[in-house]
């Protein structure tokens, strides 16, 4: 069985009917969580969308009404921290966590930031997403941690992607714009896939040039459930 991530990530810019839309949408299709992210202003530095962004981020503020909103139709959902003290007011409410390729690469070798300690001494299960292969470091054999092959590139082509890499990972994390990509994850024994979904294609979500609208993601979920059933 495969384990489908929707990504809401910044396509939902603090709107909370509109996430509340984008939870339904992805339990009614079959998705079996949703994830968003925990950046500050620092993170995002200069960012030239950074008032956009910082509708869109976990915060103490708003964790309660997203816990309300997933609670109330029953969808698990969790998130990408990129700073430590956002692991200590998520770790009431979630499963587990997801490391960004970027705050990941540590692991690879074998050494740790004071993010990774914060999320690894949760003793909670970590997505780490990575371009590289992470057979050699000792954290490949932590049973906390599920490796999600990645090409940190937004977006990328289907021919930046090396398929062969998947039998390394335990799932994969999709930045490509054709659904064949994740479909090809799945069909090569990717347990884990995760993607970026938006509403509109149309209009100035900030992911959106990653991201697939419903439809697309129907259609990925279809592809999915033929191999479930094999």
């Amino acid at each position: 069985m495969v384990f489908l991530v929707a990504e809401l990530g910044v396509n939902w810019n603090g709107d909370f009917e509109l996430v509340q839309k984008m939870m339904l949408n992805a339990k009614t299709l079959g998705c079996n969580a949703v994830k968003f992210q925990a950046f500050n202003e620092t993170i995002l530095g200069n960012h030239p969308q950074l008032p956009l962004l910082m509708k869109s981020t976990i915060t103490e503020k708003n964790i309660e009404r997203i816990d309300q909103i997933a609670n109330d139709i029953n969808i698990e959902w969790f998130c990408t921290p990129m700073y430590p003290e956002a692991v200590s007011f998520l770790y009431p409410f979630v499963k587990r966590f997801k490391i960004r390729e970027l705050d990941g690469r540590v692991l690879l070798k074998d050494q740790q930031t004071p993010l990774i300690e914060a999320v690894i001494n949760t003793g909670k299960e970590i997505f780490v997403s990575s371009e590289k292969s992470p057979e050699f470091c000792k954290y490949y054999h932590n049973s906390n941690i599920k490796w999600l092959y990645c090409v940190p590139k937004y977006p990328c082509s289907l021919d930046e992607i090396n398929f062969k890499e998947i039998s390394n990972f335990h799932g994969y994390s999709n930045h490509c714009t054709d659904v064949i990509a994740p479909v090809t994850a799945a069909t090569l024994g990717a347990k884990i896939i995760e993607v970026h979904v938006t509403v509109d294609k149309t209009k100035d979500y900030v992911d959106n040039n990653v991201s697939f609208d419903f439809s697309e993601l129907k259609l990925l979920i279809n592809e999915i459930e033929k191999l479930n059933e094999k």
